[in-house]
């Protein structure tokens, strides 16, 4: 944080009065100056020490008070337990008994059930910066228990859902988060970007660091937008047009995306939606993306470039930049990694987590010769370039005993115009099935079924679609809990949707070749 505190100073000094964090709502304001900035991070910084806060935790929408909280607790050496507003309530308890926080900042959105039980404990309530202000009084027991449940030197925990229910805590250094943004700040220097529109939750890693820390450090202005107003409503839905209108309003040169909103964004575009001018650099990651969406996005006029990276790299490990781009690959690895492939795996030499909370088996020293093994398959072309190839854990092993990824079966798909959502199964099985969804009901099993042949003819034949079903209404996107079908960012939770339709696969390797199956309607997940 000792870079980002720097270069707040340093505005604050030479441009005290230029919009360093924006808000808008129905209209574009600054919130804070840089001036404003600096003099609300040294009040807040004052007032966590004075209370002695060791470890705070922050749940709250996309506002100027979250950014404000994150940048003091880096400067007073506090360490920053984000909590995603997506969590349900059992996963943010589940966060908050694992890591006993001093202080609690929070606002509205905090789930009744959970804002009730730490007002049970707390030591003293009070409002502070908006958010609600809820300390605690920790015994030398709990003292002791954190201390066992944090490695050394923990600036950040961030938890991520994953693919299972329970979300796992990756604890990271400062000097780690410090060196992720200053490898953003040079991938994206070319652009000279001046304002960033913070898409995704402020508490998702990858915002933080690469929308919050590296355009700060850059002296760019911040854009915060509640994530309603951006037209996101939990899980349930997704609303295109505010979408679009805060981007006509607020004319940012960069965003971070995941590609179902690249996917809107392009379909927009196709009918008819006038693309902001400003717009410079628009990252895509979280999940692979189909390089016929990355085409179609730059025919367009939108300039995407698709990233790679995980929590326990710090976010991102590789980018595409407007210097050197190759549609399909996921960039070149960042200055301040490098890459390798072992037996097919994505490993990452370089500043890596120390470890998850309460799981001491898993800290580790910070020697970057040591590699950190992903568990995603992937290759590196002879320029460099990185391409996603799965994930290990996923890999088909079909009863011929052939190695397939389902992600890069599923990749193939998505190229097609009919196909919105496929996911694959075949493991221990002769052959490959899929569940398909139609990007519309007027589309038909036979152009479906023609689409898939066509696709087919482009793979082996040991990792082509033999026999599909056709979903009735699309899978959802998660909200943590444990019967979700997919993570929070789009993501197959694969067991879960195997149980889920368990009989629909059982019948399609027992279907005759002619049969295309749709799984019961009382089996499918709620509709978007």
């Amino acid at each position: 944080m000792r870079e980002l505190w720097a270069a707040i100073n340093a505005n604050a000094a030479t441009r005290g009065d230029d919009a360093a964090l924006m808000v808008f709502d129905t209209a574009l304001e600054t919130a804070f100056t840089w001036r404003q900035l600096q003099q609300s991070v040294r009040r807040l910084v004052w007032r966590l020490q004075r209370d002695h806060i060791r470890v705070l935790a922050l749940a709250a929408d996309n506002v100027p008070a979250w950014v404000i909280a994150d940048i003091a607790c880096g400067v007073a050496g506090i360490t920053l337990l984000p909590l995603p507003g997506f969590f349900s309530p059992g996963q943010l308890q589940h966060a908050l008994d694992t890591v006993p926080v001093d202080a609690l900042l929070h606002d509205a959105g905090l789930p009744d059930a959970v804002a009730a039980a730490q007002r049970a404990q707390a030591s003293s309530r009070q409002m502070l910066h908006g958010l609600h202000y809820v300390r605690f009084t920790r015994s030398e027991q709990a003292c002791v228990r954190r201390t066992e449940s944090l490695p050394a030197g923990t600036s950040k925990i961030t938890f991520t859902s994953g693919s299972t229910g329970t979300p796992k805590g990756a604890c990271l250094s400062a000097g780690h988060l410090e060196a992720v943004a200053g490898s953003i700040i040079t991938a994206t220097q070319s652009c000279q970007i001046a304002r960033h529109l913070c898409v995704l939750p402020l508490a998702t890693l990858l915002e933080n660091v690469a929308g919050v820390h590296a355009p700060l450090r850059s002296g760019a202005a911040v854009v915060l937008v509640p994530q309603q107003r951006l037209g996101f409503n939990g899980a349930s839905g997704f609303a295109l047009p505010a979408f679009l209108d805060v981007l006509a309003h607020c004319r940012p040169q960069s965003l971070i995306l995941i590609p179902q909103l690249l996917e809107a964004l392009v379909m927009s575009a196709a009918a008819g939606w006038k693309l902001p001018d400003s717009l410079r650099f628009v990252a895509v990651g979280g999940a692979s993306v189909n390089p016929g969406l990355l085409e179609r996005a730059w025919q367009f006029g939108i300039p995407v470039f698709e990233g790679y990276g995980l929590s326990e790299c710090g976010s991102v490990v590789s980018l595409n930049t407007p210097e050197q781009r190759r549609n399909g690959s996921l960039g070149r690895p960042l200055p301040h990694v490098r890459v390798a492939i072992h037996d097919g795996e994505i490993q990452v030499f370089g500043p890596r987590f120390l470890g998850y909370v309460g799981d001491q088996d898993s800290w580790q020293s910070q020697d970057d010769a040591a590699p950190l093994a992903t568990g995603d398959l992937g290759e590196q072309d002879a320029d460099g370039y990185l391409h996603f190839k799965g994930r290990r854990k996923h890999l088909l092993v079909s009863s011929f005993g052939r190695n397939i990824s389902p992600e890069w079966v599923e990749t193939q798909l998505a190229a097609s115009p009919c196909i919105a959502q496929s996911i694959v199964f075949g493991d221990s099985r002769p052959y490959c099935v899929a569940l398909v969804q139609p990007r519309h009901s007027r589309i038909s099993d036979d152009e479906i079924t023609a689409s898939i042949a066509a696709i087919n003819a482009t793979l082996p034949d040991y990792a082509r679609v033999q026999r599909w079903a056709r979903l009735s209404e699309p899978l959802v996107r998660g909200s943590g809990l444990a019967t979700d079908l997919l993570t929070s960012n789009g993501r197959p939770r694969r067991a879960q949707i195997a149980w889920r339709f368990a009989a629909t696969l059982e019948a399609l390797y027992s279907a005759s070749n002619d049969d295309t199956l749709i799984p019961n309607q009382e089996a499918m997940p709620h509709v978007l």
